[in-house]
């Protein structure tokens, strides 16, 4: 699923306090278990609440299986698809920002601890949290002296400022946030492969430990956004451009050894690495594995047998094995209920016809069934429970609100449904193409199952899989591509890239994320009145309470322009093998924390 990186401030004067969520809304109703600070923090793990023996959910508040010990075991994910991209300044799902810590460190990371300790904002390569200029416009990072990149060469400023400047060339990287375009002050800049000698000017390296962030308007969040991947230093002289992601320079405590694109890859120790440099991550194993395009079933047999560590993803197990696993009090004791810190829901495009009709697209949120989403899904013990907002439960701005009867009527409003057809001058339905994720089966099913609701008010829809690895970059996430295919209805999922209602919102519905290629916004939302929120809520000075009241009437003004219809708010039961140490679920990514992981053998 994409992160809203994704993962997830807001745009305006969030102060770090507003951003404290309840600890029950991690991800399957709501945000994470909640940030308790942001640029601040001293850099050392939390200790666990509790940690050691395994039992149901045990991985939820403490450290399962806590072990600081190296062996000489591999650790071994699978997936069942393919990456968008392993290259840290090209990805944007939210399992692929967990697994690239275990490869390439930014300027600030997250907490590596359970709970809601986990969402606290801590340095990676810098020094300390940025410090914003009096004007708010310019934010400087001073990073570590003395680190080195995997090759032995030594990390300087000049090698993340080039990190952030090859981002902005989406016809080499298309996948990646685009927050660094939208906040910084040359947004034209069009990237190393098209002016390499110009450089990036809203970004300055006055010194080799020094790099300066000059934006067009304040953002004091900024920190954030320094978490994302794309601030994880390269070398400009190995940069291969699309073929980066074979071979990255790391900076983290493990390197690649060999990668066959969306088939293996192999990591291996990382000898520069220096572990007092980087508490948020470990080196724990002599080798990591990730085999590409395992079908899902087969994930989960090799889990419960053994012989598998992680499902890469981390969006949970599938319905056989979830029956398995909650009828055996045994293999309960090795599961989580995780909180997946997400929201699955699904696009309704504003520019593909006849959907550019709001009475159209409304027709679409009454008459989808709800249960039968949330049964594709997983139910409601591993699926999630029934979302009917944009915003997750206890998110600053979150109000209860229902208005196409999800909750009240979750099996569809078939009346309401008719009623919405005849205002749009479509009594009688009509045809409209659907998008999903192939190799993801939950949303096979997610798109049958919707294929069904709407064909009991006439409404024919025309299936059509693609890939998880070019879902973003050539399909759903291609404007032209869904127009001219007829794309109207296209399954998503979103965790967001902070948690408030910027991280959840901005990239999904402002206006001004609308991009050719990887583009997050693919309802093609672009409503004066949500635009307008967005740039209020960024001004200097304004109130959290006045900026969570912001957040709050997007949402309310999304759901009434029908271009997101909310599934639900996830969740998935993650099972950790008996060998698997220093497993808990972490609230940043709604999944196990990779960087840390190890095995007793």
């Amino acid at each position: 699923m994409k992160r809203g990186r994704t993962l997830a401030v807001s745009a305006g004067a969030v102060t770090l306090a507003a951003l404290t969520l309840a600890a029950c809304t991690s991800g399957s109703t709501s945000s994470g278990t909640g940030a308790t600070g942001a640029g601040s923090g001293s850099g050392s793990p939390s200790s666990p609440a509790a940690g050691g023996a395994a039992a149901f959910n045990a991985g939820l508040t403490g450290v399962v299986n806590p072990s600081s010990a190296k062996t000489n075991g591999t650790l071994s994910f699978a997936l069942s698809g393919t990456p968008d991209s392993l290259d840290p300044g090209n990805m944007y799902d939210n399992w692929t920002w967990d697994f690239s810590r275990l490869y390439a460190t930014p300027l600030m990371t997250y907490q590596s601890a359970p709970g809601a300790a986990g969402n606290m904002l801590v340095p990676g390569l810098a020094t300390a949290p940025g410090t914003a200029s009096a004007n708010g416009l310019t934010w400087t990072y001073h990073i570590k002296p003395g680190l080195k990149f995997s090759d032995g060469e030594p990390i300087t400023s000049q090698d993340v400022k080039y990190a952030v400047e090859r981002t902005y060339d989406r016809s080499v990287l298309d996948n990646g946030p685009n927050y660094f375009q939208v906040l910084l002050g040359d947004p034209k800049y069009p990237g190393p492969s098209k002016d390499p000698k110009g450089g990036l000017t809203s970004v300055t390296t006055p010194d080799p430990t020094t790099i300066e962030f000059h934006l067009r308007a304040p953002f004091p969040d900024f920190n954030y956004v320094a978490a994302i991947p794309q601030t994880a230093p390269v070398p400009q002289d190995k940069d291969t451009g699309a073929s980066y992601q074979l071979d990255p320079v790391s900076s983290g405590p493990y390197m690649f050894q060999s990668y066959s694109l969306n088939t293996r890859a192999v990591l291996v120790d990382n000898p520069n690495w220096v572990p007092q440099e980087d508490p948020q991550a470990k080196q724990l194993v002599s080798k990591i594995t990730l085999t590409m395009n395992v079908n899902a079933d087969d994930i989960d047999n090799r889990l419960l047998a053994g012989d598998l560590d992680v499902d890469a993803a981390g969006s949970g197990m599938q319905a056989a094995a979830r029956a398995k696993i909650l009828s055996s009090p045994t293999l309960m004791k090795s599961a989580d209920d995780a909180l997946g810190n997400r929201l699955w829901f699904i696009y309704l495009n504003t520019q593909v016809a006849p959907l550019t009709n709001v009475d159209c697209r409304q027709a679409i949120e009454y008459a989808a069934n709800k249960t039968g989403l949330q049964a594709a899904l997983g139910g409601p013990y591993a699926g999630g429970s029934v979302a009917s907002t944009m915003l997750l439960p206890g998110m600053p701005g979150y109000t209860s609100f229902d208005d196409y009867k999800a909750l009240s009527q979750p099996a569809g409003a078939v009346t309401d449904a008719k009623t919405a057809l005849a205002k749009c001058g479509q009594p009688n339905g009509f045809t409209v193409g659907v998008a999903y994720h192939s190799d993801q089966p939950e949303e096979v099913r997610g798109a049958q199952a919707l294929q069904a609701a709407l064909a009991k008010v006439g409404i024919t829809v025309q299936l059509n899989g693609y890939p998880s690895g070019g879902y973003y970059s050539d399909f759903a996430g291609s404007p032209n591509y869904v127009h001219t295919h007829d794309l109207g209805i296209d399954f998503g999922g979103w965790s967001p890239a902070w948690p408030d209602g910027y991280g959840m919102l901005d990239e999904l519905v402002n206006g001004n994320t609308i991009v050719p290629a990887g583009n997050t916004n693919v309802s093609e939302e672009n409503n004066p009145q949500v635009n307008a929120l967005f740039a209020d809520a960024a001004k200097p000075g304004t109130s959290t309470a006045q900026q969570a009241a912001d957040y709050g009437q997007i949402d309310k003004l999304v759901m009434g322009d029908a271009v997101i219809l909310p599934e639900v708010y996830g969740k998935s039961l993650l099972y950790r093998g008996s060998d698997l140490t220093n497993v808990y679920a972490y609230a940043p990514f709604g999944m196990y924390n990779y960087a840390v992981l190890g095995k007793s053998s």
